[in-house]
């Protein structure tokens, strides 16, 4: 296998690669330049025709996107130690989490970062700055939440470490990185984010 990746800030190719090193497997990954376009052009969007990253390539030679996707298949390959729960329960709970953190909170950082950041006024034509400038209150709104429920346990799905918390983690980051700061008062989210960000993996 092979993952097509991207460096940081990007979040999404980031999940995946602390997804493998919390496995303790290592891959061949090949760079594809966002900022220059290699990832709308002709070889890259014959791996995804959506021209988007990460992209995993099979030993078959096909290929698979979505960083969720990517995971559960990596997941299957690689069982331990378990990012996707033990039993069927633990994982509909991962995957409620999940869910959650990419529409109530990534949604939001999305909308800000196409609509009112500098950096993608290139690409996002045109940009609705006043709408993208009216997410950064729901994106706190949501840290809020995620807060309270930090307040009853370590990680986001219960005990252990998990997919969910990699979504968070690379969300929370990229977030800090575009201007959407967390919030000083939150704090079961900033020690929640001191633990995670302390796993080696993090450093992926």
């Amino acid at each position: 296998m092979k993952l097509y990746n991207a460096p940081m800030p990007a979040p999404n190719p980031r999940r995946v690669r602390i997804f493998l090193a919390e496995k303790g497997v290592t891959l061949p990954m090949v760079e594809v330049g966002i900022m220059t376009g290699d990832i709308k052009k002709p070889d890259h969007l014959a791996r995804d025709p959506m021209g988007q990253l990460p992209t995993l390539e099979l030993d078959d030679g096909s290929f698979m996107s979505e960083t969720v996707a990517i995971c559960r298949y990596l997941e299957s390959v690689y069982p331990n130690p378990p990012l996707f729960g033990r039993t069927p329960l633990e994982t509909a709970r991962i995957d409620q989490w999940t869910r959650r953190i990419e529409f109530q909170a990534g949604t939001p950082a999305g909308m800000f970062w196409r609509h009112a950041h500098p950096f993608t006024a290139r690409v996002v034509v045109p940009q609705y700055k006043e709408f993208g400038e009216s997410n950064r209150g729901h994106y706190e709104k949501a840290l809020g939440w995620l807060d309270r429920e930090l307040s009853a346990r370590p990680f986001l799905a219960g005990a252990d470490y998990t997919i969910a918390d990699i979504c968070l983690l690379t969300l929370v980051d990229f977030g800090d990185w575009i201007g959407l700061k967390v919030p000083d008062d939150l704090g079961n989210l900033r020690a929640w984010h001191a633990r995670v960000s302390e796993r080696p993996s993090a450093k992926a």
